[in-house]
């Protein structure tokens, strides 16, 4: 059973492209009425029959689509999330991981090893924000599957958490708005302040014109690492953009934020990940080296995160929990 397991293991790159070629061939979809043959389905993709056979019998060897009688395929409950038609599927993560982007810094992965640096500038000579920004569709792909993933993490953990205390909110490293549109549109009396990169927050304006909340929203154009923090906020946002970042990175911006706090009390809310505890399985654990390997920065647990909190002036005002979850922080004073 052990040899078996290691062998799936070993052998995880190939059922990747398995699933990725079903994906581009959209199977998924074409079996969202019923079972079909696979003759049926090689005629519609213009795939060659027994090869397109061969890929979903494998793939149905681990769950993905089941086989029955006289080369007919069905959905499975894994194989319903390659639906494009599914909000709670993972089509859009199986595409951004199969891109050239994503993969190929991979292949270098013994560099990030060794030396601690991203391996996405030995596979494309810059960083990895550096190269979104000078490959329009990569950054454009880039921004629809951030926005995607956002919209379903965020819209089922973030906005209720007690939004209504808050009026006026900076949202750093915004996106598009669309999350402080949300809780604009929940708090009538509230103002924000949406920062991100000129590229990112270029598409803003449709989003926050749909949930009527644009006379509410001061969009800044900017990079938080290098341009002034707005002030006069009493709440600052970062969602699912701390873990991009080294901790050093990370500790110049939490000092940014808190030098403009001041001796306020805004509150500073972090949705990210705290990641499980030792040899327990968490997903998290898995995008730590697509952080450590695409863009230098990194999941971490509880205890380091309150390690970072606790050198940059804030403690955790709340007990968060795993996974993704909200970090909710208090400025200390000094001394």
């Amino acid at each position: 059973m052990h040899e078996q397991q290691l062998l799936l293991l070993a052998g995880s790159g190939r059922l990747a492209r398995i699933v990725h070629a079903l994906v581009e061939l959209g199977v998924a979809d074409r079996l969202a009425g019923g079972p079909r043959t696979v003759a049926a389905l090689a005629d519609e993709t213009g795939a060659h029959e027994l090869s397109l056979y061969r890929i979903l019998r494998s793939a149905a060897a681990v769950g993905v689509f089941a086989e029955g009688p006289v080369r007919t395929f069905s959905h499975t409950p894994l194989s319903e999330g390659l639906r494009s038609d599914n909000p709670d599927g993972v089509l859009p993560l199986v595409k951004y991981n199969n891109m050239a982007l994503t993969w190929q810094p991979y292949e270098k992965i013994l560099h990030s090893v060794r030396t601690g640096e991203p391996a996405f500038g030995q596979a494309f000579g810059m960083p990895f924000f550096d190269y979104l920004e000078s490959t329009p569709e990569a950054g454009e792909f880039f921004e629809r599957f951030m926005a995607h993933w956002s919209r379903r993490l965020v819209g089922t953990g973030l906005a209720e958490k007690g939004m209504e205390r808050f009026s006026r909110v900076a949202d750093l490293g915004g996106g598009d708005g669309w999350f402080l549109a949300q809780m604009l549109r929940r708090n009538p009396r509230a103002t924000g302040v949406l920062m991100d990169l000129p590229r990112v927050t270029s598409s803003s304006g449709p989003v926050l014109a749909e949930a009527g909340v644009s006379d509410r929203v001061t969009v800044v154009p900017g990079d938080f690492f290098t341009d002034p923090i707005p002030t006069g906020c009493d709440a600052y946002f970062f969602k699912g953009v701390l873990h991009n970042w080294s901790d050093d990175r990370t500790r110049a911006v939490l000092h940014k934020v808190r030098r403009t706090i001041g001796d306020g009390d805004a509150r500073v809310l972090i949705f990210d990940q705290v990641m499980a505890p030792q040899n327990e399985w968490d997903h998290a654990k898995l995008l730590d080296i697509d952080m450590l390997v695409l863009f230098g920065g990194r999941e971490r647990t509880l205890a380091e995160w309150r390690e970072l909190f606790a050198e940059t002036g804030f403690e955790l005002a709340n007990e968060p929990g795993l996974s993704w979850t909200t970090l909710e922080l208090r400025p200390v004073a000094a001394g």
